[in-house]
């Protein structure tokens, strides 16, 4: 993860906003190609000026560098966690059609990311590692085990979220969750806005209006 995240750096600041803002786009496209799922015009038109809103809202001035290269390691990184997110949605979305539960699915999961994570930390060693750091350490187990609740508590609203309306309904909410949260700072803090924020701000609840609105996909009554 670590190396993970040094070549993630090293991509430019506008890929690296757009590739945490597309999320509900890639959910939304392999979920049509590999799990059946059909939307209106309205709303892929809704999801993208989300995204565009959102991405034009978290744009910071002046953190490009003429420097960075246009396509490398880092950026190929992103593209494939930006896949594996849509991957991730296509196979909640089957899971929904055998009326999984959420906490069954959370379990499940969760279980299987236990097994994959457990022996990747074997195998490179860093188990030992963080081992011997909770040793040297013993105050930072409180709050190892807080940050597990509290991160099982929060999945319980994203399975929730994921059986009941499905995953790119909660990869809407994931991707939007900062930019309310920055935007509540400015109506709770004063904190000010750029035009161009203000025009995201715009654009994300146009599109969130637009898809509330007419982005649901109504199924055809069976005349009796």
């Amino acid at each position: 993860k670590q190396w993970y995240q040094r070549r993630v750096r090293g991509v430019n600041y506008p890929t690296q906003v757009l590739g945490k803002s597309c999320k509900p786009i890639t959910v939304m496209i392999l979920g049509v190609f590999f799990a059946g799922k059909r939307y209106n015009s309205v709303k892929y038109l809704a999801v993208l000026m989300i995204v565009c809103g959102v991405a034009l809202f978290m744009f910071k001035d002046g953190k490009s560098s003429a420097n960075e290269t246009v396509f490398g390691v880092g950026e190929f990184l992103l593209l494939v966690s930006l896949t594996l997110d849509g991957l991730t949605g296509v196979y909640q979305e089957k899971m929904r059609g055998y009326a999984t539960k959420p906490h069954y699915m959370m379990m499940a999961l969760n279980l299987s990311a236990l097994v994959v994570m457990s022996v990747w930390l074997m195998v490179t060693g860093e188990i030992w590692q963080g081992i011997s750091f909770c040793t040297k350490h013993p105050q930072i187990v409180p709050e190892i085990i807080t940050f597990s609740l509290a991160s099982a508590l929060g999945q319980n609203f994203i399975y929730i979220t994921v059986t009941e309306f499905g995953p790119l309904v909660c990869s809407i909410i994931t991707t939007t969750r900062k930019f309310f949260t920055i935007l509540g700072s400015v109506i709770l803090f004063g904190n000010a806005l750029l035009t161009r924020q203000w025009i995201g701000t715009i654009i994300v609840f146009a599109g969130l209006a637009l898809d509330s609105l007419y982005g649901k996909t109504h199924k055809p009554t069976v005349k009796a």
